[in-house]
């Protein structure tokens, strides 16, 4: 009699064993799926950017040396970052596709691509311009990011790094600005990529060149990627 007791005590042991392992496993198993459901949401938030070719329609922006329009230059350079991007699974915004400006004047249509930038509200955006100086000497890109703003230092100092990789006997130095509408106005982090200067004669003429705007493209892609595996890591 005490044995069959002592086997009952074992098996209803042995039950209430396998039965907290159940729970737990369950227990287990929603965690995980949640952890995962949270990282999978994280993952999609840090994976947006916003490009914005500046200018478009009846603002041209800057015309070079050569002749050549600032508003088609960065539209050409900014749809082959686009595709870059999104064969690395970026998610991207443009601000315009097309050569429109966005508002009836100028102040209109820097508060319309601001509007765009906030309400997406991505992990970054890039700004494509094209640069000019009295100087025509001067030549090389370089980065501007919001004075205040951490993050846009941060993604400024990887993309300049990557641009100066293109021609490394001009090198340029990223830049803190307070001014410009868009990095003072936008509540997201924001870099501002001046791929060359149209007043140096040699620079216009490999930005109008579609192989120099690859490479240009690229660069400044390439700085984007590694700012999000950065900050996602």
């Amino acid at each position: 009699m005490r044995k069959k007791i002592k086997y009952a005590v074992i098996i209803l042991a042995m039950t209430g064993i396998v039965i907290l392992c159940q729970h737990a496993g369950r227990g287990l198993k929603n965690y995980i799926a949640a952890d995962m459901t949270a990282a999978s949401s994280i993952s999609g938030s840090e994976r947006m950017v916003v490009l914005d070719p500046g200018h478009g329609g009846i603002d041209a922006g800057k015309t070079g040396i050569n002749g050549a329009e600032e508003k088609e230059i960065n539209l050409k350079i900014a749809l082959l970052m686009k595709k870059i991007l999104e064969e690395e699974g970026i998610t991207v915004v443009m601000t315009r596709e097309s050569d429109d400006r966005l508002g009836d004047s100028q102040t209109e249509d820097l508060k319309e691509r601001v509007k765009i930038m906030n309400e997406s509200g991505p992990v970054l955006v890039v700004s494509i311009h094209q640069n000019s100086f009295q100087g025509s000497d001067v030549k090389g890109p370089q980065v501007f990011y919001y004075t205040d703003s951490a993050e846009g230092k941060a993604a400024a100092e990887i993309l300049q790094a990557e641009l100066n990789q293109i021609d490394s006997m001009y090198t340029r130095e990223m830049k803190p600005n307070s001014s410009y509408y868009i990095l003072k106005h936008a509540e997201v982090p924001v870099v501002i990529v001046e791929c060359g200067f149209l007043s140096n004669a040699e620079e216009a003429a490999k930005l109008v060149s579609g192989e120099y705007q690859e490479r240009v493209a690229s660069a400044a892609a390439g700085g984007v990627v590694q700012y999000i595996r950065e900050i996602s890591e």
